[in-house]
């Protein structure tokens, strides 16, 4: 698992400027639900991920939904933690580009599945489905790492976590699991197609953003078609 005492506010600025962004422009939002709680309604409104307005063409909202979270801190507390957590360094791995790709096409493919197979009128807000992203790649890296004792530590902990966080909607029923499983299922499967196409390359960072931005673009395109 990613050691967060590693992670100075610097480092944050310096080598993962996207993750820094994220989490500033959440924690942002967040406040403002208080400072100015219409406003905050109405834009949230507008940008939360509602089914029947992203089924009219809004697509936007897929990826504008990760910036807005509930008025209880659970919930961006959670979130921002998780992302602190598994972002840093994953951004520094990869490069910023492809991060911020594998980020929105999480968020994008769990509303995907959100919309499919929900609710008719659905709404949902919250970063959920890109965290979920950040998770299945990190899974996919220690599970490769599998052999090492390094490799079992992270993946086991990772695994542990994963399972409880996919276990929370049987207790809460407010929780989205699709928007969880489809930012999972993007974060696995981006992962496995850099490793194939990416990893070794002079240009692998190159590579790993025009994967992501090609994969996020089909997931809108999917959206669409709804």
């Amino acid at each position: 698992m990613v050691d967060a005492h590693h992670i100075t506010k610097q480092s944050l600025f310096a080598t993962a400027p996207v993750t820094f962004f994220l989490i500033t422009a959440a924690t942002a939002v967040f406040v403002l639900s208080f400072l100015e709680q219409r406003t905050w309604v109405d834009l949230a409104r507008q940008f939360g991920a509602f089914s029947p307005a992203i089924r009219n063409g809004e697509i936007w909202r897929a990826l504008t939904v990760v910036f807005f979270h509930d008025t209880g801190l659970m919930h961006i507390l959670s979130n921002m933690y998780a992302l602190y957590l598994l972002g840093p360094r994953l951004e520094r791995e990869i490069g910023s580009p492809a991060f911020a790709g594998l980020y929105f096409a999480a968020s994008v493919g769990g509303t995907v599945l959100s919309v499919a197979l929900g609710d008719a009128n659905g709404f949902s807000i919250g970063a959920s489905g890109a965290i979920f992203g950040l998770f299945g790649a990190w899974i996919f890296v220690a599970y490769k790492l599998r052999s090492s004792s390094a490799g079992r530590a992270m993946f086991n902990q990772l695994g542990v976590l994963l399972l409880i966080n996919l276990a929370l909607p049987l207790f809460i029923p407010q929780i989205d699991w699709r928007a969880h499983g489809g930012g999972l299922l993007v974060g696995i499967g981006l992962a496995w197609v850099w490793s194939r196409a990416a990893a070794g390359r002079p240009a692998a960072s190159s590579i790993r953003a025009a994967i992501s931005y090609a994969i996020l673009s089909g997931l809108l395109i999917a959206l669409l078609l709804l």
